[in-house]
């Protein structure tokens, strides 16, 4: 440990780790701890956070709305991007990461700290979404990551820990659980669920109901976007926060966007996660929808599979990079002419589109119905299908010539005979 630190700026959530965090460095380090909460949208995280904070240590905190920049500067490239980890995750912790640790470290520049801590344990990802922002923002200065650290090894010691010190803390070993909540989702890990063959159990979840208890009659909703990016519900204009936190409300109230997950982390092992983004899910239904009525086939798919790479760069925590800049430079570019409106019904958690139209359509129903013997002449396709099939069939020709068979030739069905 390094006694020459003289001032360091936590990342503080009020939460068991945190909370044990102050005092820690104070008893270790012997210097000044400034407190910086970010504000996403943890209502239930944010009560008594000050006081809190300054009774447990912290010289002073920081508590600042970040809303409005982390849905419109975070969340919407992501959706634009259409990315998700692993086919299923929609990244709700992995992106919130980069924007509380660059605001870390300028408040860090600010008060003339020296070093920044967080409370991210040594087995997690998020270690690695903090410390790449720190380096890539100044990596001057120096970096305490407690659980690195200190001889406390699990949540029950560090309940333990708080207790000793009569620190308030919400955990208990009968709620072991770690969540992570904010204005996009809501994660759960620890406990019965790191046992991946066990359900969920239903007391988990906060910002979903159950499916089974969701309404008898589905819902309607209708969502409009410019370039990509959402604008209205049904007909309403919303700015970024309201139009999500809507959307939330709206998701929640028909069980939609659970998701149980057993993912890679980055640093080696599986985990299992329990994710609920009830707006979000919404949203990425939505816009892709209309993608896949306003893009043409080759910039579609060539999108679809940049996609996963999108998704790894933010989960990896490497959102401040060239590579991540470069790529939304194409996805803006792709999202133009994604304008148009999406309706949807909600249903039991069940999304299931409506419709969808936009001025930019490439969807033309007298082109697709093939009426039109100016739009498309039938007799043209066996041309395209000759010249589209000439590998095929040169390689057969060969083949004939070399061996009297072609390698694709009939299989025996003689030997698939019913007794």
């Amino acid at each position: 440990m390094e006694k020459s630190i003289k001032k360091v700026v936590l990342a503080y959530s009020g939460g068991l780790d945190t909370s044990i965090i102050i005092p820690w460095l104070k008893e270790n380090y012997n210097c000044e701890v400034i407190a910086v909460t970010g504000y996403l949208g943890q209502d239930d995280e944010m009560e008594g956070l000050e006081e809190k904070a300054l009774a447990t240590g912290a010289a002073k905190i920081y508590i600042e709305d970040l809303r409005k920049e982390f849905v419109e500067n975070y969340i919407f490239p992501t959706l634009k991007a259409g990315a998700t980890y692993e086919g299923k995750y929609l990244l709700g912790t992995s992106f919130a990461r980069p924007l509380l640790a660059r605001r870390q470290v300028e408040i860090a520049e600010a008060e003339g700290a020296d070093a920044l801590a967080h409370g991210c344990t040594g087995k997690g990802n998020d270690q690695v979404r903090f410390e790449l922002t720190y380096k890539a923002f100044n990596p001057t200065l120096k970096v305490i990551a407690p659980w690195r650290e200190w001889n406390i090894r699990s949540r029950e010691d560090a309940i333990a820990y708080a207790k000793a010190r009569n620190i308030p803390i919400s955990a208990s070993p009968d709620k072991i659980y770690s969540n992570d909540t904010n204005i996009w989702h809501r994660s759960s890990e620890g406990g019965i669920l790191e046992d991946p063959w066990q359900p969920p159990p239903e007391s988990i979840f906060e910002t979903t109901v159950s499916p089974e208890n969701a309404p008898d009659t589905p819902e309607f909703v209708e969502i409009d976007f410019e370039k990509g990016i959402p604008t209205k519900v049904n007909h309403k204009k919303m700015g970024a926060v309201a139009l999500l936190s809507f959307l939330n409300d709206l998701g929640k109230k028909h069980g939609i966007g659970r998701v149980d997950i057993v993912e890679n982390r980055l640093v080696g092992m599986k985990s299992r996660g329990v994710y609920e983004t009830p707006g979000g899910t919404i949203l990425y239904a939505a816009h892709r929808e209309l993608e896949s009525l306003v893009l043409d086939a080759r910039t579609l798919h060539f999108k679809d599979s940049m996609a996963p790479t999108y998704a790894e760069l933010v989960y990896d925590g490497l959102w401040f990079t060239p590579l991540r800049e470069a790529l939304d430079a194409f996805v803006d570019h792709t999202q133009k002419k994604v304008t148009g409106i999406v309706r949807l019904k909600l249903y039991k958690g069940n999304i299931i589109v409506q419709g969808r139209k936009s001025p930019y359509s490439l969807y033309r129903e007298e082109f697709a119905t093939f009426g039109e013997e100016d739009v498309y002449n039938q007799k043209d396709a066996e041309g395209f299908i000759n010249l589209f099939g000439l590998p095929l069939k040169v390689k057969a020709l060969i083949d004939i010539a070399d061996t009297g068979i072609s390698e694709f030739r009939k299989p025996d069905y003689s030997k698939f005979k019913r007794d």
